[in-house]
């Protein structure tokens, strides 16, 4: 089976500064785990989006702004968000990158699809950025998805909660986000009893784990919870926003997952969808050996050339298992699935 992915060097141009984390080297190493990991790869320059379009997500005010801001030279937008000026321009492409490998996707093109850009996006507030995030992709994209008649399942198991996309679609009854995350941690939200709301209620599904759970708590939460949520939601497209910062070696974070934790995650998703319904966008992650390793991972699973056998090496502690069960009994018959 082949993969696409979709990439664009504007991402390198979004200059966040010297000693700031979320830095060009890790859109190179994203597209080295891509390349190295074996499978028949198909390569597509994003398109970017036009601005207007932006607007399906963000405020049209909030969106003038962030243009305004770049081409007068950039800056801080608050103490862990910088822009400069080739942000513009990257950011509107990585907003334009979701659409285009749906489009290839819908065309035919015969696997899933992996989407390398920067900036990240799941924070991105209506009107607002926050965590690194300038405009939020995936949420752009499922809101396109969604306007086009499609059921979409995100799943979002970045370190952090993607607070902005559960925003976005939080009272969606279209659009189910689950999200397995590390708590308490940035931003402060994704509690299990975040369930969405109005017609949207039972569409969100929040997995907040403590430091140091490691891939045993993660594969017994897929099964218990992510898996049957998919399934008795039905979509007809899943995106994923993979962030790899709760691997074991990321410097942020202090969750223990493997590159192996990561394929297993992924590998479940093509049995509730067909493969080339599944859109996989880079969020998070700060050591460019893990976000190497863990997108090859990835990639092998999401096609099917990669074996599941191996368990974690870690162990989570007591409490990891102790929140899994209350995050279970809390959502019980309260999100789609979970009877």
């Amino acid at each position: 089976m082949q993969l696409l992915h979709v990439t664009h060097p504007s991402g390198l141009d979004h200059d966040t500064g010297i000693y700031h984390p979320e830095r060009p080297a890790r859109l190179k190493a994203a597209a080295e785990g891509v390349q190295q990991s074996g499978v028949a790869v198909e390569e597509m320059t994003a398109v970017p989006l036009d601005p207007g379009e932006l607007a399906i997500v963000h405020d049209p005010v909030y969106i003038d702004a962030i243009r305004r801001f770049c081409e007068a030279g950039g800056g801080d937008l608050d103490p862990d968000t910088h822009a400069s000026t080739g942000s513009w321009k990257a950011a509107v492409t990585a907003a334009g990158a979701g659409p285009t490998a749906v489009q290839k996707l819908i065309d035919g093109f015969g696997g899933p699809a992996i989407v390398t850009v920067r900036p990240p996006g799941h924070h991105a507030l209506r009107n607002r950025a926050m965590g690194f995030c300038l405009f939020n992709n995936v949420a752009i994209t499922a809101a396109r998805l969604r306007d086009a008649g499609y059921r979409v399942a995100i799943v979002d198991w970045d370190v952090h909660h993607g607070n902005g996309t559960q925003e976005a679609f939080y009272t969606d009854p279209d659009v189910l986000y689950v999200s397995l995350h590390q708590s308490p941690f940035y931003p402060f939200e994704g509690t299990a009893g975040e369930v969405g709301d109005g017609e949207g209620e039972g569409t969100v599904l929040n997995v907040p784990l403590p430091a140091f759970t490691a891939g045993d708590v993660y594969r017994r939460a897929y099964d218990e919870l992510v898996v049957p949520a998919l399934t008795g939601f039905r979509p007809d497209w899943i995106l994923v926003s993979s962030g790899f910062d709760a691997h074991a070696h990321d410097p942020l974070a202090e969750l223990r997952l493997t590159e192996d934790d990561f394929a297993f995650l992924a590998a479940a998703l093509p049995k509730i969808v067909p493969a080339d319904r599944i859109v996989v966008f880079l969020e998070g992650g700060y050591h460019l050996p893990a976000i190497r390793d863990s997108m090859s991972a990835v990639a092998r699973a999401l096609t099917g050339e990669v074996s599941l056998s191996e368990p974690s090496p870690f162990e989570s502690p007591p409490d990891s298992h102790s929140m899994l069960e209350r995050v279970v009994e809390t959502v019980r018959g309260r999100v789609v699935g979970l009877g």
